[in-house]
C-alpha cells in the first residue's frame, strides 16, 4: 500500500492563492494566439494549397484515426466545403493501412497536392513516392520529429528544432487550422475561422494538451461555442449528455472514447461523418454507432486488461506485455490501466504473425519515447511524445526488447517514476461547500498542466457503499470527512467495487464536482487514489 503524503490543511484562500500562481502570467485570450506565419514553412504551405485552388489542381488530405486527427479533418473538410472546393479525403484505417501517410495510402490518390493533418512527420518513404509521382506533399504535424525530416514541398511543425513557434505545445488540429487560416488569407475568403473552436476544444482535451497559454484560451471559448451552438454533432452532443454547459471533462470522458472508439474498432470515417453531418438525424445515426462501439471496446479492454496484467513481471521497471490476437485498438488503453494499477511505464503489443505492433504509455518524468527511441536498431518503427508512443517490430525482437529497455531505465532515477500527482492539502472542517466550487470553477478547465486540485480525506467515516451501473462496477461511497461533522458526501469511483473496510474508515485522494440532477445542485467527491 503507498504511503499516505503529509499534506497541510488548507482553507480557501490558500487554495485561491496556489491556483493563481499557476497562471503568474494572467489569463491569455484568443488575440494572444501568435500570427500563423509565425511556423516555418507554414506560409509556404499557404500559398501552395491557394494556388492550387486558383488552378483548378487536385488536392488531397491524409488524416489520422484519433480524436485530434479526425478533428483535424473535419476542420479542413467544413472549411473546404464553405470555400466550395473539391477535397478528396483519405483517413488511413488503423487495420489495413497503418498510422499516417504511407505509399499504400498514396496508391488510392490522384493528386497534385496532398497535405497532411496530425501525421507525417515521419513519412519518409511516402516523400520519396510524393516526389517520385511528381506531387507537391505538405507535411502538418505536431508529434516529435526524428534528427531528420522528410524532403516534402513543405514541412510544419512546432515541434521542429529551427521553428521558433511561441507555443510549441498545441495538437494537429491546432496546426491544421493555422495552415487553414493563411489559405484563407491567400485566397482573401470571408470564412470566419473563429466558427471551429468547438473542434479545435474537442481536440485540445482529447488529445491531452497542455490547458495552459493559449490552449486555455481556445478550450474556454469553444467549450462556450460548443454549448450553443447549431452545429448538428454539438446539438447531438448536449442532447446525449443532458446538458447545455459542457465541460472539459464531459469531453474527456464521455465525447472522446466515443470518437476514439471508430478508429479502434472499426474506421474513423464514422466518426468524421459525426463531426462533419449536415443534420442532426445523420449526427444521431452516427453517434448512435460511435456510442455502441464503445461499449463493444470497454468489454474488449476490460478482457484484454486482464489477461495484460497476468504476464505483468515485478521485477521490470517498465511493464512489456504482448499477446497473441491482442485487438490492436484497446492496447493503449490497456497500457493506461497498467500505468494506474501498478504505477510504471507499460507497452502493451498486439502479435499478428510474425509482427507485433503496440502502445506505450508513461508516468512520472519518464519519457516513454526517448526509451523506446533508446531501442531503435530492433523497431520497424515508432513515434510519439514523453507521455505516449507507438511501435512495431518482430515478434522474436520482443524478449531483446524488453530486455534492452528494461535496462536502460535502470540507469534512471527513480524518483522520476513516481507518479505526479499532486495533493493540495486537507480541506478544513467545513470547507467543501458552494463558495469553494466557485473558486475551483475560476480557474476551469481543468487538464493537462492544469490539474483539477486533489485533496486528502484521511481516515474519512464511511457510512455507507452503493453500487451503481448495469452491472453495479461503480461505487458510490457516503463519507463523512470529519467525526464532528453532520454531513456527509458522495464519493464516486468509477470501474472500481467498493467494500465498506473493516474499521469502518477510509483515506483517500479526490477532487471536487458539481452535481446537478433532476434540479437538485450537490458537492460531489471523485475518488482519485486509495491509501
Amino acid at each position: 500500500m503507498p504511503n499516505i503524503p503529509e499534506v497541510p490543511l488548507v482553507d480557501k484562500a490558500a487554495l485561491q492563492r496556489l491556483l493563481e500562481a499557476r497562471f503568474t502570467s494572467g489569463f491569455l485570450s484568443l488575440s494572444d494566439i501568435p500570427h500563423p506565419s509565425q511556423l516555418l514553412h507554414a506560409e509556404k504551405a499557404a500559398r501552395r494549397i491557394a494556388d492550387a485552388v486558383r488552378g483548378g489542381e487536385r488536392i488531397a488530405l491524409v488524416g489520422d484515426y484519433d480524436v485530434d486527427g479526425v478533428t483535424a479533418t473535419a476542420l479542413s473538410v467544413l472549411f473546404f466545403r464553405q470555400i466550395p472546393y473539391p477535397l478528396q479525403v483519405v483517413i488511413p484505417n488503423r487495420f489495413t493501412d497503418g498510422y499516417g501517410v504511407s505509399p499504400g495510402v498514396l496508391d488510392r490518390i490522384e493528386a497534385d497536392v496532398v497535405f497532411t493533418v496530425d501525421n507525417g512527420i515521419n513519412a519518409f518513404e511516402a516523400a520519396e513516392v510524393c516526389k517520385a509521382r511528381g506531387i507537391d506533399l505538405i507535411i502538418t504535424d505536431h508529434h516529435t520529429p526524428s534528427d531528420f525530416l522528410p524532403d516534402a514541398y513543405a514541412v510544419f511543425d512546432p515541434k521542429r528544432e529551427d521553428d521558433r513557434y511561441p507555443f510549441p505545445e498545441i495538437c494537429g488540429a491546432q496546426v491544421a487550422w493555422l495552415l487553414l487560416a493563411l489559405v484563407k488569407r491567400e485566397l482573401g475568403l470571408s470564412v470566419d475561422m473563429r466558427q471551429f473552436l468547438e473542434l479545435l476544444a474537442l481536440a485540445v482535451i482529447a488529445d491531452v494538451m497542455p490547458l495552459t497559454g493559449i490552449n486555455r484560451a481556445i478550450v474556454q471559448a469553444g467549450l462556450r461555442q460548443m454549448s450553443r451552438s447549431k452545429r448538428p454533432a454539438s446539438v447531438i452532443i448536449r442532447e446525449a449528455l443532458d446538458t447545455t454547459k459542457l465541460g472539459a471533462d464531459d469531453i474527456a470522458f464521455q465525447i472522446a472514447p466515443r470518437l476514439n472508439a471508430a478508429g479502434r474498432l472499426e474506421d474513423a470515417a464514422i466518426a468524421l461523418e459525426f463531426l462533419t453531418a449536415e443534420d442532426e438525424t445523420a449526427a444521431y445515426r452516427q453517434f448512435e454507432r460511435l456510442t455502441q462501439l464503445n461499449s463493444f471496446r470497454k468489454a474488449i479492454e476490460a478482457e484484454t486488461t486482464e489477461a495484460a496484467v497476468s504476464q505483468v513481471d515485478p521485477a521490470d521497471r517498465i511493464i512489456v506485455v504482448a499477446g497473441e490476437g491482442w485487438h490492436e485498438g484497446v492496447v493503449g488503453i490497456v497500457a493506461s490501466r497498467l500505468v494506474q494499477r501498478f504505477e510504471r511505464p507499460a507497452i502493451v503489443l498486439s502479435i499478428d504473425g510474425e509482427r507485433a505492433k503496440g502502445s506505450a504509455r508513461s508516468i512520472g518524468n519518464i519519457s516513454i519515447y526517448d526509451l523506446i527511441a533508446s531501442q531503435a536498431p530492433l523497431l520497424q518503427k515508432f513515434g510519439g511524445h514523453k507521455m505516449a508512443a507507438g511501435l512495431a517490430l518482430s515478434r522474436e525482437d520482443i524478449g531483446r526488447f524488453k530486455n534492452g529497455i528494461n535496462e536502460e531505465a535502470a540507469k534512471l532515477d527513480a524518483e522520476d517514476f513516481l507518479p505526479t500527482e499532486e495533493i493540495v492539502g486537507r480541506l478544513e472542517a467545513g470547507s467543501v461547500d458552494f463558495e469553494l466550487l466557485e473558486i475551483l470553477e475560476r480557474f476551469e478547465p481543468y487538464g493537462e498542466g492544469n490539474p483539477r486540485p486533489r485533496f486528502l480525506a484521511r481516515e474519512a467515516e464511511v457510512v455507507g457503499v452503493r453500487y451503481l451501473g448495469s452491472d453495479g462496477d461503480h461505487s458510490k461511497v457516503s463519507l463523512r470527512l470529519y467525526p464532528h461533522e453532520r454531513e456527509t458526501f458522495d464519493l464516486l469511483a468509477f470501474r472500481r467495487r467498493m467494500k465498506a473496510p473493516a474499521n469502518g474508515k477510509l483515506t483517500c485522494s479526490y477532487t471536487l464536482a458539481k452535481n446537478e440532477y433532476n434540479g437538485r445542485v450537490s458537492i460531489q467527491m471523485m475518488l482519485e487514489r486509495l491509501y
